[in-house]
């Protein structure tokens, strides 16, 4: 069984939680073994700037190494039974649940997101991995009927799914351990040996996770290269999503960032889930109450850092002034704080760049005319949880991801013209709807220009096994395991003359 070396010098552990593997941040897993890390970058707690521990940290050229390792594994890594990957799969979703609480904690120091946040992405991974083993029995083609021309009369045709080949993954800082486990999941499925590369900030979750899946790798009698890391900056990316050997990128993150890989990676196939400014509608039949609670846990979770958290709040008129009180009113109660502790709801952001940010789109937007109805500072070293009203067209608080806990409310006439409101944006990701009158909720599945509608819940609302993605800016091609799979395979057609 492969386990992590311990490099000459070895990292510091810090704050990390009891429950890490000895050695795990002593090097990267390339290839079939770990190799000994000779640079490291400290990983902070973003609620007080605290180092927690050492991350190594790679290269461009242990990115070539992996992809190099990975491309002499394809036809390995493709014939694997089905038996072989299903029992890996299952087997991580074990593995990963037996540490739920220790990953829990790491997730909490590493992202700084409240417990509660860091819970339920370890939930929702397990259940990821789950749905991949169950998947991997399902990947088949289908028959052609050749003879719809009379070319094809005593023909037969039909195709299979082949596997892409080397697959890159690479996944945000917000939910560095699910993400990752969207990226690696499928693509065993699917056949396709995969490297992984983190955000900066947030490596240790990852790096354990694929720890656990080499094990299971290894107790199967599987290659354990099939699936690598390699940390780093954005040249070990570019080197990672560039490399000719490589068949499929996904990646997760920013707008800016996943246009710039789809052009960089072509020909190569490119799979992108990227930012948005999810919209929530509330019609004048709405529950309130329910809207109002959708828009604060809605608006909040996470900190406000996921790409289907509420930040536009679109309402008719005739309830707009009682939503926002209802909002205002509930704000307060809150907490901010450690997100260590059970109770807090809204903590650090990732970093300081991020919090300067936000309270800069903030200020702005009040100084070109906005309400701040509530909010709009800081409470330690937390953004305090901010509504804006009337926010003008052209305010980044607006008009781009926040990514942070605010929320900016806008009035409309009618239902017609909140879905061309929600449609004015180059964004299209999630968007709800809250009202009682199925006609309406039909008509905003048929005219939202977004990947899913979600009727009287929060757009944050993603369950794991359906489809996920974007459109417009958002993003191409979709995740979850059965649709991800689609993605990192091709078919592949044969015909047969008798």
């Amino acid at each position: 069984m492969n386990r992590p070396a311990p490099s000459g010098g070895s990292a510091r552990t810090g704050l990390l939680p009891e429950g890490l593997p000895d050695g795990l941040t002593g090097g990267l897993p390339v290839g079939d073994a770990w190799i000994p890390a000779t640079q490291w970058e400290p990983v902070r707690f973003p609620y007080d700037g605290n180092e927690i521990g050492d991350a190594p940290l790679g290269d461009e050229e242990l990115a070539h190494r992996a992809v190099e390792h990975a491309a002499a594994l394809r036809t390995t890594v493709a014939k694997l039974p089905t038996r072989v990957r299903r029992r890996v799969l299952a087997g991580v979703a074990s593995a990963l649940e037996a540490v739920a609480r220790p990953m829990e904690d790491l997730l909490v120091l590493e992202t700084g997101k409240p417990r509660v946040d860091c819970r339920t992405e370890v939930v929702r991974a397990v259940a990821t991995w789950e749905a991949s083993a169950d998947e991997v029995a399902h990947v088949h083609g289908e028959t052609v009927p050749l003879d719809l021309l009379p070319s094809g009369d005593g023909m037969t045709g039909f195709f299979t799914r082949r596997p892409v080949g080397v697959v890159v993954g690479v996944a945000g800082f917000n939910y560095p351990m699910m993400l990752a486990t969207h990226k690696i999941a499928p693509a065993l499925a699917a056949g396709c040996p995969v490297i992984v590369k983190p955000a900066p900030a947030t490596p240790l979750a990852t790096l354990w996770l694929v720890h656990l899946v080499r094990e299971q790798l290894a107790a199967a009698g599987a290659p354990v290269g099939a699936v690598q890391m390699v940390t780093g900056d954005a040249d070990v990316g570019r080197a990672l999503t560039t490399h000719p050997q490589v068949a499929a990128v996904s990646f997760t993150g920013s707008a800016a960032i996943g246009h710039r890989i789809a052009r960089e990676a072509a020909p190569r196939k490119v799979v992108l889930e990227l930012g948005s400014n999810a919209a929530l509608v509330v019609a004048a039949d709405a529950d309130l109450d329910a809207a109002a609670d959708a828009v604060v846990r809605g608006g909040l979770y996470a900190s406000g850092q996921a790409c289907i958290s509420v930040q536009r709040v679109i309402a008719v008129d005739e309830i707009a002034a009682e939503l926002e009180r209802r909002i205002a009113e509930w704000l307060p109660d809150v907490v901010v704080g450690d997100p260590r502790e059970e109770e807090t709801r809204v903590a650090a952001l990732i970093d300081e760049a991020a919090t300067d940010r936000v309270c800069s789109w903030i200020d702005r937007a009040v100084q070109a005319g906005a309400r701040l109805v509530h909010g709009g500072g800081r409470s330690g070293p937390c953004v305090t949880p901010t509504l804006l009203a009337a926010v003008p067209e052209g305010e980044p608080a607006w008009d781009e991801e926040i990514f942070g806990p605010v929320v900016c409310l806008r009035t409309v006439p009618d239902l017609e013209a909140a879905y061309a409101l929600v449609n004015a944006s180059r964004y299209g990701l999630h968007a709800a709807v809250f009202t009682r009158d199925l006609g309406a909720a039909l008509d905003a599945v048929e005219e939202l220009e977004v990947g899913g509608v979600v009727v009287n819940d929060v757009p944050g609302y993603r369950c794991d096994i359906a489809p996920y993605g974007g459109v417009k800016d958002s993003g191409i091609g979709r995740e979850g395991p059965r649709f991800a799979i689609e993605e990192m395979t091709v078919t592949r057609m044969a015909v047969i003359r008798r």
